[in-house]
């Protein structure tokens, strides 16, 4: 069984000790429920905008030269992402070197300096990735799927938000609210996994995790919006197209055992080379090389998603048939043998995930603040284990055939009525 340990820094930051036998490494990460989706429409982009600004430097490691140069010779991996659910640094180290990682975490995150001048040459950093990203048509069509799907909701604006916004209004005052306003210890949480051997407890770590400041939790962010899907399509002079479909399952996001069954469901839909998508359309009728599933739960609402990237003459081909595959899998259900081979296969990636320290973090971070639950990644293991055909079987009657469509290439909405 994992040694799982909990308490709350003086400043309300839950800190959750996760100890992994066999793995000398140790990854220390910190989260908050202030993702994309926790923006105002003028914010979009912010969250992830400052989560570039804080690794200019805090107090101890006043540069980013000293954060960069003090975690190579710490022999440490620091990165951060954002999503619409989290904003989330980490650091991943020898078991060693941890209390000294987390020190360095935990000061230029925790007390950032936010230079205006730093804040002025990442905005062209950023603008450069947002240029990227939209010169990727894979990119632009998650971008136009999210909107289609969610349109002007939180959920369905870019992560990394608009140009305009990084050029124009992302003031240093404005992102110092933000943060103020978002980054709060009870809506958030430090989770350390892995080899915790080497760390004291003499409450050092709780000190340097009280480095963040005290901040009274903002509202909840907007609730998800009613289905009203549509279908959004930029025409591009392309050979390939790529395509992506969402439908919304009646599964109760909040009910970790539905959320199995979905990612069960998923999985024998398009989440290996042994499910229904990859062998007929991929296998079978050579229409895509790229072709999958995958299920998302946000806090308040579930997701399916089907993409593909396709030759653009049999892009429409492709799409009938993937929708068709999802109508036969609801009116008359997947096989036993699919659902067993299925569960077998999400349980084991996700035990070999959990060889990773880092994978651990991010999945405990997801648990605790997205959905309020217990961290325990045995659980997490057994809890698919445990999915039955007959929950499997009913995820696939919940999935209605309406679904929201976001496609990049020479096609017109026309082609998917």
């Amino acid at each position: 069984m994992t040694a799982i340990s909990s308490s709350t820094a003086p400043n309300g930051l839950p800190i959750h000790r996760v100890q992994l036998d066999g793995t000398r490494a140790v990854t220390a990460l910190v989260a908050f429920d202030a993702g994309a989706r926790t923006e105002r429409a003028e914010e979009n982009g912010m969250a992830h905008f400052l989560e570039h600004l804080v690794f200019k430097g805090g107090e101890k490691f006043v540069t980013y030269r000293d954060v960069n140069e003090t975690a190579e010779n710490l022999g440490a991996q620091l990165n951060a992402y954002t999503s619409h659910d989290l904003v989330a640094f980490h650091i991943t180290a020898r078991a060693e070197k941890a209390l000294e990682a987390i020190d360095l975490l935990t000061d230029f995150v925790g007390r950032p300096r936010l230079d205006a001048e730093e804040l002025d040459r990442e905005r062209g950093v950023v603008i450069q990735e947002i240029a990227r990203a939209n010169d990727q048509p894979s990119t632009v069509a998650e971008h136009l799927i999210d909107r289609a799907a969610f349109g002007d909701h939180p959920l369905g604006r870019p992560v990394l938000g608009p140009v305009e916004h990084l050029r124009d209004t992302f003031t240093r005052e404005a992102i110092v609210a933000f943060r103020e306003r978002q980054w709060a210890g009870p809506r958030g949480g430090a989770f350390v996994v892995g080899n915790l051997e080497h760390l004291p407890a003499n409450g050092a770590l709780d000190e340097l995790f009280d480095r963040f400041p005290t901040i009274d939790p903002a509202g909840p962010a907007e609730a998800a919006p009613a289905f009203a899907p549509r279908t959004l399509v930029e025409e591009r002079d392309s050979n390939q197209s790529h395509l992506r479909m969402i439908y919304r399952p009646e599964v109760d996001p909040t009910d970790r055992r539905a959320r199995a069954a979905l990612a069960i469901y998923a999985t024998l839909l398009g989440g290996s080379m042994g499910s229904r998508l990859f062998d007929e359309i991929r296998e079978q009728r050579g229409l895509a090389y790229s072709v999958y599933a995958l299920a998302h739960a946000f806090s308040d609402v579930p997701i399916l998603q089907l993409s593909a990237g396709l030759d653009s003459t049999r892009t429409i081909e492709a799409y009938t048939r993937m929708r068709e595959i999802v109508n036969e899998l609801r009116e008359q259900g997947p096989t036993v043998e699919e659902v067993e081979r299925a569960r077998a296969y999400a349980a084991g990636a996700r035990v070999l995930a959990f060889e990773n320290t880092n994978a651990v973090a991010r999945h405990a971070a997801t648990q605790a603040i997205v959905y309020g639950e217990r961290i325990d990644p045995d659980a997490a293991i057994a809890a698919l284990d445990a999915v039955t055909y007959d929950q499997v079987a009913e995820v696939a009657r919940g999935i209605a055939d309406e679904l929201a469509i976001g496609v990049v290439g020479p096609h017109t909405v026309a082609d998917f009525a």
